[in-house]
C-alpha cells in the first residue's frame, strides 16, 4: 500500500512513529477528511472487502464507505506504521435495548503500552481512541464514553455531558476474538442487500468538522455545530450532487 498517498488522503503531517500520541491524531485527521457513507449501496456498486479495493476506493477515488471498508483499510494503514492491530467483531445497539450479530460492525484493537479502542467507522461517536481497560467515563468534547463489562462482551456506552440525565446509551458490543477481513464478508454483504438494514434504506454521507458534523441523509442536510443543529431539504438531484461536492469532495 501506497503509505503517503493514504496520509496525503486523510491529511495527516504528524509523527509516524507507533505511539499513542500519533494513534490518537491518525484517527482524528481520519474522521475529518475520509465521510461515513453508503453511496456505493445505492449506486449498485459491490463492496469488496480487498484491501487493493479498498485503497482504490477511499484514496485514489477520495470516496468514503463503511465499517468494514474505513476500519478494513485503517488497520492496513496501522500495521504498516508499525502498530499492532486487532479486528474485533461488535453488535450495534438496537433501539429496543438488543444487538445485532456478530460481525455487524467492525472496529479496531490497537496494543502499545496500553490497549486502545479505535474506531474510524462509526460514525457519529468518539473522535480519539478510548482506553479500552479504563472503566470509568473517558470525557471527549461534549460527550463521555465509558466501556462497560457486561458478561462476555464489552459494551461501548455515550453520553451527553450537557443533558440533565446521566444515563450511558449504549453504541456497540464486542468481545476481543481476532478476526480477519474475510469473517465479515457475509455481514457486509446483508448489510449491502437487505431491506431490514438502513444502509439499503437512504442515502448518507457524514463528516466530522472540527467545531461539528455535516451530514447528508437523502435530500436532508443536517449541520451541527456544538448544541446547534440545522436542516435544510434539498431541491433535487442536482443541488444533492452540488452538496456531495462541495462538503464532501464525492463526485457521483
Amino acid at each position: 500500500m501506497d503509505i503517503n498517498a493514504y496520509l496525503a488522503r486523510i491529511e495527516y503531517r504528524g509523527s509516524l512513529l507507533p505511539t499513542s500520541e500519533s494513534l490518537r491524531d491518525l484517527q482524528l485527521s481520519h474522521l475529518l477528511a475520509v465521510p461515513f457513507e453508503n453511496l456505493s449501496i445505492h449506486t449498485n456498486e459491490p463492496i469488496l472487502l480487498q484491501e487493493d479495493w479498498l485503497f482504490d476506493k477511499i484514496v485514489r477515488r477520495r470516496r468514503g464507505g463503511f465499517c468494514y471498508e474505513l476500519n478494513g483499510l485503517f488497520a492496513v494503514l496501522l500495521r504498516q506504521l508499525g502498530f499492532r492491530v486487532t479486528l474485533l467483531s461488535a453488535g450495534v445497539a438496537r433501539p429496543d435495548g438488543s444487538f445485532g450479530p456478530d460481525f455487524d460492525h467492525l472496529a479496531l484493537l490497537v496494543e502499545l503500552d496500553d490497549r486502545w479502542l479505535v474506531d474510524v467507522g462509526f460514525g457519529d461517536s468518539f473522535r480519539l481512541p478510548l482506553l479500552l481497560d479504563r472503566r470509568e467515563a473517558q470525557p471527549q468534547g461534549e460527550r463521555s464514553y465509558q466501556i462497560v463489562k457486561e458478561g462476555e462482551y464489552l459494551t461501548l456506552k455515550e453520553r451527553d455531558n450537557n443533558a440533565d440525565s446521566a444515563l450511558l446509551k449504549a453504541q456497540y458490543r464486542f468481545t476481543l476474538r481476532p478476526n480477519k477481513l474475510s469473517d465479515y464478508e457475509a455481514m457486509c454483504h446483508y448489510h449491502q442487500t437487505s431491506p431490514a438494514t438502513t444502509f439499503t434504506q437512504k442515502r448518507m454521507c457524514s463528516i466530522a468538522r472540527p467545531d461539528g458534523r455535516v451530514t447528508l441523509s437523502d435530500l436532508c442536510l443536517i449541520e451541527t455545530t456544538g448544541n446547534k443543529r440545522r436542516e435544510r431539504v434539498l431541491t433535487d438531484d442536482e443541488e444533492y450532487a452540488a452538496v456531495l461536492a462541495k462538503e464532501f469532495g464525492i463526485i457521483p
